[in-house]
């Protein structure tokens, strides 16, 4: 793609001519320095790990000595060798698997088999290898069915994690040995600068987390070598070289990319003080992290994205960022922690009564430091490491066992500290998030949340989907109205257009148009025409009610606002919604309620009932005399790559403006009988 192209597309929304400015002069200086990076990339590859003093006096056994044995720079208080441990059963299988057979989990794809070998540049659905280019020069969308988000999870060496803490826990040295055949296959795979899995400076980072986590347990180890200790060394220098060379900044916005750019050059930086530009790293990293958290992190403690994914990602990463440093006495200021807490505090708040989270917006299940392969829906292991770190009861879900990451993370201690909590159900009420357009009621069993979130990105769009004013519901702890999560992004284009369109969302739908425009060309670019607005929100013991609209068909030639009202009565355990279109001349509604796969859906007179496996069901009935609903055969994803059939049930009502009322109903047939 050409630079203006490329310019214009990132030039969206209102930017002043001061920002564009520097955003053009930021982009000719990049493109200098990559003319120059490419000259240099083959010598830079070849020089050792350059060490500060006292390190670079020492010889290769002082130094294989003092990775051994030193004690500080601390890393997080889990990741250390014990020996003889059986309280991690599940990541020594996960690590024998790897190992023995050669096979691990690919995202949502399932457990892939690498017998024959590990082809780093292989895409595992199309078959296509991506070629060594220079890694400014490649394109990731091309429209053939490879997929460069399924390429980099492998490339995040992710599963080299289990590896360590199984080592840790049992001190057999073929997960040690396993470890560094791997490292010397994929850095002969991947020479420096060259090919996708160097293309995006964020991949570069996770999986520099990755290895400096299994670093720290496997330097410990009386088995490992100067080849060792130099070769990995060496790799962890280009990585953070390239990181900050390659930074994913823009003057205009900045997203979870550079976030997880400067996080990396964080743990580069706190963990490896032997390296020369390690406190360089360190201190541009820490602060610029603190900015992109003013930037990316909403007052109420959600991430800008409009994506409960990406949430999860930025989460997870800010969490054991800030562990690490707290390990390393580093000061970060109370108010971030405080907006840490507010993430985990939404986090809790949108969990569904059966503990796992809407996928609202993009979800590409990417994890930091992955000791267990955790679903794109699975939030709640997270809340058991803050709930420790800011001993916090409220952030514990009732009945759930300590996850391994506590283990890992925050250690045995922390394991204890978390047994002993005692779960509050302080959050578990109805709550309004009204920064991230997003409202929660519950009571007891009964769950709906409702989306009144904007673009994402200020406005700017990159992660949401047309999914305004739509509604999840659950009951007797069973979801059935859900968000259909997102599938793929690059593999298949009709497909990532689908998922993140408006008929694919419990909302409605007007003249077959989109709420905010699209491209199917364009997959990570969304308008903001919506703009949605919420009136009024209020909640008691009684009642919780939410009025929204959205300005989205406000474009048409005969202008259209769409206003929902939900009115959630405790007492009767019932929802009621009332749309209101307000405009001119005649269109056609899609009033869709998209359900969740497994559910039997069927049409009961004029009722659409969704019945579950255990007797329970859901009943959506409108209370205006409308032609019978339509079920529609759509899919729902809930992990990457992972596809799934589900119905929507859909009323289409051709005329002018007017109100339109539903009635949602959870029935417990036994109870009926």
């Amino acid at each position: 793609m050409s630079f203006v192209r490329k310019l214009k597309r990132a030039i969206r929304g209102e930017v002043s001519p001061k920002t564009a400015t520097l955003e053009i002069l930021r982009r000719t200086d990049a493109a200098i320095k990559a003319r120059n990076e490419r000259n240099s990339l083959a010598s830079e590859s070849k020089q050792p790990a350059h060490l500060c003093r006292p390190y670079s006096d020492l010889n290769d056994e002082q130094l294989l000595e003092h990775f051994q044995t030193r004690q500080v720079p601390r890393s997080l208080p889990g990741l250390k060798v014990s020996g003889g441990s059986s309280d991690s059963e599940r990541v020594i299988h996960d690590a024998a698997q790897i190992v023995d057979q050669h096979c691990w989990e690919i995202l949502g794809f399932g457990t892939r088999s690498f017998v024959a070998g590990i082809e780093w540049n292989r895409d595992l659905l199309s078959g296509y290898e991506w070629p060594l280019t220079y890694h400014r020069n490649l394109t990731f969308l091309r429209l053939d069915g490879s997929d460069a988000r399924v390429v980099w999870e492998l490339n995040r060496l992710g599963h080299l994690v289990p590896l360590a803490a199984a080592y840790a826990t049992t001190l057999d040295d073929r997960f040690l040995r396993a470890f560094f055949t791997q490292l010397d296959s994929w850095k002969d795979q991947n020479p420096f600068g060259y090919g996708v899995n160097w293309a995006c400076a964020m991949e570069v980072a996770l999986r520099a987390i990755n290895l400096l986590a299994a670093f720290e347990i496997f330097r410990r180890s009386s088995h490992l070598t100067r080849v060792d200790l130099t070769n990995i060394l060496n790799l962890l220098q280009l990585h953070g070289r390239h990181i900050r060379r390659n930074l994913e900044y823009s003057y205009i916005a900045t997203s979870n990319h550079y976030m997880t750019d400067v996080v990396g050059l964080v743990w580069l930086g706190v963990s490896l003080p032997e390296l020369s530009e390690a406190s360089s790293w360190r201190e541009f990293g820490l602060r610029e992290m603190l900015r992109e958290i003013d930037k990316q992190i909403l007052p109420d403690g959600a991430d800008f994205e409009a994506s409960t994914g990406y949430h999860r990602l930025i989460l997870e990463l800010l969490l054991y960022t800030f562990i690490l440093c707290k390990e390393n006495n580093i000061e970060i200021p109370e108010r971030y922690w405080a907006k840490l807490h507010r993430m985990l505090e939404f986090t809790r708040v949108y969990l569904r009564p059966d503990g796992l989270a809407p996928l609202i917006g993009d979800t590409d299940s990417g994890q930091v430091l992955p000791f267990q392969r955790r679903r794109a829906n699975d939030h709640a292991y997270l809340l058991s490491v803050g709930a420790v770190v800011f001993n916090d009861a409220r952030l514990k879900v009732p009945g759930m066992d300590a996850p391994d990451e506590l283990r890992w993370i925050v250690g045995a201690e922390g394991v204890e500290s978390f047994k002993l909590m005692t779960p509050k159900l302080d959050l578990e009420r109805s709550r309004a998030f009204p920064d991230a357009g997003i409202y929660v009621m519950r009571d007891r069993d009964l769950y709906l949340c409702f989306n009144a979130s904007g673009a994402g990105v200020h406005g700017r769009g990159s992660h949401g989907h047309n999914d305004v004013l739509s509604i999840e519901v659950s009951a007797f702890g069973i979801p059935f109205i859900c968000d259909p999560g997102t599938f793929v992004y690059g593999a298949n284009r009709e497909a990532r257009h689908a998922f993140r369109s408006t008929r694919y969302h419990s909302t409605v739908q007007i003249d077959d148009e989109e709420q905010n425009t699209t491209d199917i060309n364009v997959p990570f670019v969304i308008g903001n025409e919506a703009q949605p607005e919420v009136l009024h929100w209020e909640s008691n013991e009684d009642l919780d009610i939410v009025v929204a609209e959205h300005h989205g068909y406000r474009r048409f030639e005969s202008p259209v606002t769409h206003r929902r009202t939900v009115t959630f009565d405790k007492k009767q355990r019932t929802w009621s919604l009332v749309d209101d279109f307000a405009g001119d001349g005649d269109h056609e509604f899609a009033v869709r309620f998209h359900f969740s796969p497994d559910l039997d859906v069927r049409l009961e007179n004029s009722t659409v009932v969704a019945k579950s496996s255990t007797g329970k069901s859901l009943h959506i009935s409108s209370l205006v005399d409308f032609p019978v609903a339509e079920l529609e055969e759509l899919a729902s994803s809930r992990d990457y790559g992972e596809k799934r059939p589900s119905k929507s049930a859909c009323w289409r009502i051709r005329g002018g403006a007017g109100r339109f009322e539903w009635r949602i109903t959870p029935v417990d047939d036994l109870d009926i009988r």
